[in-house]
């Protein structure tokens, strides 16, 4: 049996926790039993690429749709991965195992989920990227701690996202295993800027094949 664990689901730009929280029902094996969901809204801010426009969002995005090249805002960026440890932390302290603490985001909540995992100073259960992007430049990679370099790295794009596009998403590989850490990447045609539950139904395995060796 599985222990205690902790999926926190970060949602993508204009979007609330809430209305992701009926994921948690496709994971439906029983080693999700002992499982703690987190499904966070993000702030509200002025977002650049929506020519200011307040709405939930992590960080600011200059520009859509973003490509391998898109410039980053990396002190809006870190600003929002700070929230995101002291909420780990919160939760290895209250006893879970950081190996079976997972975080998952879509879109904007991808590209945060990313640099969340690669600064947390311990190695944690895993980090799922949906139709995210590397969100800062290579300089922050001297911050990543040897112990983060061990989190494994899902990502899954598709192949006809016009918001965030399949090249943003294809750069992460290689530019990963530059720095050592390990990404399994999927690629599903035909999926635009969504997530779909071939993609959701994949996450339950590659979590619980982690939890397992885990626990």
């Amino acid at each position: 049996m599985a222990g205690r664990s902790f999926i926190l689901w970060l949602h993508g730009l204009g979007d609330s926790g809430p209305a992701n929280e009926p994921i948690k029902n496709l994971f439906t094996s029983p080693e999700f039993r002992n499982t703690k969901w987190s499904f966070p809204s993000a702030p509200h801010a002025p977002v650049t690429c929506n020519y200011g426009s307040v709405m939930p969002s992590w960080f600011d995005i200059q520009e859509i749709p973003i490509t391998a090249d898109s410039p980053n805002d990396e002190s809006s960026l870190l600003k929002a991965v700070q929230n995101v440890h002291a909420t780990i932390d919160k939760e290895i302290a209250a006893g879970t195992n950081p190996n079976n603490v997972f975080v998952c985001g879509f879109s904007q909540g991808g590209a945060l989920t990313l640099a969340s995992v690669l600064l947390y100073p311990k190695t944690l259960g895993g980090g799922a990227v949906f139709s995210g992007w590397v969100p800062f430049n290579s300089s922050i990679t001297e911050q990543i701690t040897p112990e983060a370099k061990q989190t494994p790295i899902l990502w899954s794009h598709g192949l006809v996202d016009k918001t965030v596009l399949f090249e943003a998403g294809q750069a992460a590989p290689p530019f990963l295993q530059k720095i050592g850490v390990g990404c399994e990447f999927k690629a599903y045609p035909g999926l635009a800027h969504s997530i779909n539950n071939e993609e959701l139904r994949y996450l339950e395995s590659w979590i619980k094949a982690r939890l397992q060796s885990s626990s």
